[in-house]
């Protein structure tokens, strides 16, 4: 979706916003930095493949996915990245990796981390690397209507889950050079 298409759309949602063109930022936070504002007003847009269809994860571009907790709030064995390749022809005049984040236009799901709604504004890749939309969070909410989620997130800096953190040795269980050499 061309910056035209999209701005035609909130157009005629009568919502207001401000287009900013920049420099090229290829990640979320590169494009928090071009624009000069906080990293989590700005939206990162990651595609999901969930149990087999493609759906869209919005939310702050300082924040990372916690696949197993996503995996376990979503009620389902399978979640994970898509493929850019196996998405990239659903945004057809889009650049991969600056998708906007209305995946209603696309025909998938928008999921919303929680952290996100409570933005007073937002920021996001307007389909291109040098194109940036700005408007308010609630206008975003309304059009989106995601499913908001308030698990599945990890804010930076937070503690990593336990499953994560390096098990001590436990007396008669092998230990991690042990287990290396059987795979070997």
């Amino acid at each position: 979706m061309p910056i035209q298409q999209l701005k035609e759309f909130l157009d005629g949602a009568n919502v207001e916003y401000m287009c900013l063109s920049h420099p090229s930022a290829f990640t979320a936070q590169e494009l928090a930095h071009h624009v000069k504002i906080a990293g989590d007003k700005v939206v990162k847009t990651v595609i999901i493949e969930l149990d087999g269809k493609m759906a869209m994860l919005v939310m702050p571009a300082t924040w990372r996915v916690r696949w197993e907790s996503l995996s376990r709030i979503l009620d389902t064995d399978f979640v994970d990245l898509a493929d850019e390749q196996e998405f990239q022809d659903r945004f057809p005049d889009c650049e991969v990796g600056a998708m906007p984040p209305f995946g209603s236009l696309f025909g998938m799901t928008v999921y919303c981390a929680e952290p996100l709604t409570e933005q007073p504004e937002l920021a996001f890749a307007a389909g291109s690397h040098t194109e940036t939309l700005h408007m308010k969070t609630r206008d975003f909410l309304n059009l989106v209507q995601p499913i908001v989620l308030n698990r599945g997130f990890m804010k930076p800096g937070a503690q990593k889950p336990a499953w994560l953190k390096k098990r001590q040795h436990q007396p008669g269980e092998p230990s991690e050079q042990q287990i290396s050499g059987m795979v070997s």
